[in-house]
Parts: C-alpha cells; structure tokens; sequence
C-alpha cells in the first residue's frame, strides 16, 4: 500500500460530531443539487432526507436505552483490532433504529408505489436474516450467529424470489447499459448476475460495519447517490432511497464515533439488499457496481486476505498475510489510522464514486 495512503497524518483527526456535520453537509449539499438540476420530483430531496433523519434520530434516544436494557451487548471478536475490545458491551441491533423508520417512511412517501413496495421487502427480508443472526449472538453469547451456510441460503432464497418476480413482470431487464451507449445483453444470464449481485451487495456492506460511522454513513451516500441516479425513470425509487438514507443520517446520531450503539446485520444486511433491488429494478447495475466501490473494495480485500493466505501456507499450516487485518478498514487502523480518519476519508471516497457514476452511466 502506498506509504502516503498508509500515513496516519494523511487526515487530521476529525470527532464523531465533526463527521455527522459532514455526512449532513454531504448528503443535504448533494440534495439541493439534484433538486436543482433534475424537475421530476415536486418535492425538494434533501426535505425526506431531514425528515426521516429527525424521525430516526428522535426513535434512537428511545430505542438505544431499551437495547441497553434489553442487555444486547456486542461481543467483540478477539482477534479483531484490540482496541475494539472496549466496545464490548455496546448495544447492537441499531438497524432496528433506522429501517422501520426508512421503510415505513419511503412506503409513505411514494403512495405504496409497486416498486418502492417490492423494494421494502427485500430490505425488510435481509434485515429480518441479519436480526436472526444477530439474536443468535447476543443467545449464545459468542461473536458466531446462525452458520454461514444457512445465511447464504437465507440471502440467495430472497434473491432467487426478487429475480423470478422481476422476471415475470419486467422481462426486458435483461440489458446492463454501460456508459456511451455501450451495453451488454446477458438474457436469461441477466437473473444469476442479478441474483449475485444482491447476496454479494448485502455481504459487502456487512463487511464494511466495523467502525464506528462507517457503514450508516457510506450506506446513506450510496443510497442517496443511487436514488438521484434513477431519478428520471424511477422518482418512486428516488424516494424510497432518500428516506431510507436519512434514516441512516439520523442512525449516526447514536452511532458516531464514540458509538452507543452498533448497527448489526440487522442493518448492514438491509442496506445491501435495498441498494442492490434498486439497482436491479431500475436497470442500474453498472451504476450500483460505481456507486458501491467502497463496499467492493472492502469484500475484495477480504478476498484477497484469504486466498493469499491459503496460497502461501508453508508445511506447518500457517501462510502469510496480504494486509495486517481484513477488512482494508482494520488494515488501516493497524497502520496507525484514527477511526474517524478512515471513516471521514470513507465518506468523501463515497461521495466521489457517487459523482463519478453521473458522469460513467
């Protein structure tokens, strides 16, 4: 990695307050925008987003001491980054702050529209395998939920659905558009990228919630960016995006940096699963693929970790590592990077791919 990139003096140290002013500042700053350069909607954008980001924010004060209450404490892996063993304890399951207050809102918002109701159910489907994971935990007491296997199978079930209805009612989403009108016709190919691109949308933004910020704030950007994307086409859409991207606003209320509560697959798992069915739906995987960049990278280095380390095992089993720790987010930490630096930096990454998809789709 390059030196420069590694440097913990790459960034100033910004405070968990510092980071939530950005993320609004972003998120607000990038609504205005929209609202002002695209006349489909009626409503200017960053209003659901303020909306919903109150809502969910006031929701939290509630919901953050019943969680406490409720003894949902986290449990720290002990071999992730030992500074996070004091995290212990924290409450978990903080999707359940942010996603009925996203779905519910965005459901309202656009009337029960067809596709923003296909869309909540997929979220609400991840969201209910990542709480069920989550219960697990928090159960038996052990950082390991339900197994592996029964997740992707969980995770691949919704997909299969979603794809079959999508299938049945919009057969001609068989096309990924490229930018300058280049395209790529995948038929009936189309449904199991599709169907890969949600089970691996859903894993990488799990992937991605290990500091504090980080996935509520990269996933209400993305959201953001992918809803102003299919604006034109899709204002339903647009809608559904920009409630559930406030909500995860009003989520970093109570999970900035230093957390009170941490998101969980509850959360994480439903971010995924709303970006990709938006993405399917409106016929924007190219743009889904830009947009999520930060997620892609965090699952690739996980990838990469694994696949070096196996491939280099010497006769005593043990093989050598790619990065000091996978996800690329606690190799940084490792390399000397305050989490609020790297979740800052995140931030602006994010916002940037968000432009880049403008100008690549």
């Amino acid at each position: 990695m390059d030196a420069k990139f590694s440097s913990p003096n790459a960034l100033k140290k910004p405070s968990g307050h510092q980071l939530l002013g950005l993320l609004t500042a972003l998120l607000v700053g990038f609504g205005l925008f929209i609202s002002a350069t695209q006349d489909v909607l009626d409503i200017q954008l960053w209003i659901p987003v303020l909306v919903s980001a109150a809502i969910a924010g006031s929701f939290g004060f509630w919901l953050v001491p019943l969680l406490q209450k409720l003894k949902t404490g986290q449990i720290i892996r002990e071999e992730g980054p030992q500074a996070h063993l004091k995290k212990a304890g924290t409450p978990t399951m903080g999707g359940l702050i942010f996603l009925p207050v996203g779905i519910l809102g965005g459901l309202i918002a656009t009337g029960f529209n067809s596709e923003a109701i296909a869309v909540a159910l997929v979220t609400f489907g991840y969201g209910l395998i990542g709480w069920v994971d989550d219960w697990q935990v928090l159960r038996l007491k052990s950082n390991k939920g339900i197994s592996p296997k029964t997740k992707l199978v969980l995770q691949i079930a919704i997909a299969v659905v979603f794809c079959t209805w999508l299938a049945l009612t919009r057969p001609e989403l068989t096309t990924i558009q490229f930018f300058a009108g280049l395209s790529l016709p995948l038929g009936f190919l189309f449904w199991a990228v599709a169907g890969f691109a949600m089970v691996a949308e859903s894993n990488a933004t799990n992937l991605t919630d290990g500091v504090d910020g980080l996935a509520g704030g990269t996933g209400a950007i993305a959201l953001l960016g992918l809803g102003a994307l299919v604006m034109p086409e899709h204002p339903a859409l647009t809608l559904f995006c920009a409630c559930l991207s406030g909500a995860c606003l009003g989520f970093i209320v109570h999970n900035r940096n230093p957390a009170k509560v941490f998101m969980g697959d509850t959360g994480s798992l439903a971010i995924g699963g709303a970006l990709a069915s938006v993405g399917i739906l409106s016929g924007q995987l190219w743009g889904l693929f830009i947009i999520s960049g930060i997620f892609c990278f965090e699952a690739i280095s996980v990838i990469a970790q694994v696949s070096y380390y196996k491939a280099t095992k010497d006769e005593t089993g043990k093989g050598k590592r790619l990065l000091k720790m996978a996800p690329i987010h606690h190799h940084l930490e490792l390399s000397g990077w305050a989490e609020t630096q790297i979740v800052g930096a995140f931030y602006l990454i994010s916002m940037a791919l968000v432009g880049l998809s403008f100008l690549l789709t």
